[in-house]
């Protein structure tokens, strides 16, 4: 043995991170980051309380020299077995602009940087959303949002064109990004024996959740429950589970895709809508 320890990164501190943590960084080294100092120390203290082995890190992700940090600290840390991207802000709260850096960007910039830290066996999961499968896009749109390189994103005519004023289209957008570009990373992930996965939530029980819940579109966010047959929001530990399998041994064939994790609503605004065809 090699003595180094093995490693997860959890990027965001909040309901979906702690839980991930909780649920496989057990005899693990937890390197825990987040943008903000109270919300990083209190979910620390909490995984310190129970056991957990926890390193703390501030982190822009929207800032490329913050990401890499990280992905140092990381691969300094010892053995990368995997690294969940959480990490992202509301439609119900922010501005578009604030979410096509930290959803779009901070996502891309995450996946290029820890691109270069990852090794045999290492899984990294980028969390993106529901939303991203219900955005129509022309090919080249989907083409260029998957392949441009990083930094010059925000500068791409898709981006561009959304609404200042329209933070629920960048949030669809970015995460439909998120999604695109996991596929375009997984052939450099391949090469590194390493994998990557996205996981595409619905409404989940988590703080973000619930203030989403609360704003203009969260009626019509939880008439979809109830039409959809599920009747109820997700757990913050069913999606840890699903986080566990994509990062484990089970899913070592599993790469360059998402895992619609939404309780059946995308199906059910497909096939039984009013208007779906």
């Amino acid at each position: 043995m090699s003595g180094r320890p093995d490693v997860l990164v959890v990027t965001g501190s909040g309901g979906m991170g702690t839980a991930v943590a909780r649920r496989i960084g057990g005899g693990r080294a937890i390197v825990l980051a987040d943008a903000s100092p109270r919300t990083l120390d209190l979910a620390a203290g909490t995984l310190r309380a129970e056991g957990h082995q926890v390193i703390t890190q501030i982190v822009d992700v929207s800032d490329a020299a913050s990401v890499r940090e990280l992905a140092t600290l990381a691969a300094a840390t010892g053995r990368l077995t995997a690294a969940v991207h959480t990490a992202g802000v509301s439609a119900v709260t922010s501005t578009a602009e604030q979410i096509l850096k930290v959803d779009l960007l901070g996502t891309a910039l995450f996946i290029d940087a820890f691109e270069e830290v990852v090794e045999e066996g290492s899984a990294v999961v980028c969390v993106a959303s529901m939303a991203g499968h219900m955005v129509r896009l022309t090919s080249d749109q989907e083409q260029a949002l998957a392949n441009t390189p990083t930094g010059e994103l925000l500068s791409l005519a898709v981006v561009r064109e959304v609404p200042p004023d329209s933070s629920i289209g960048a949030y669809i957008l970015a995460k439909r990004a998120n999604q695109l570009r996991v596929e375009a990373a997984a052939l450099a992930y391949n090469r590194a024996g390493a994998r990557i996965t996205s996981i595409s939530p619905g409404v989940i029980a988590t703080p973000m959740g619930r203030a989403e819940q609360e704003g203009a579109t969260g009626e019509h966010m939880m008439a979809t429950l109830k039409a959809c047959g599920i009747g109820r929001r997700g757990t913050p530990g069913e999606l840890a589970e699903a986080v566990a399998f994509l990062t484990g041994p089970g899913a070592a064939y599993l790469t360059g895709t998402d895992l619609l994790l939404d309780g059946g609503q995308a199906a059910w605004m497909r096939r039984h809508a009013e208007g779906a065809r």
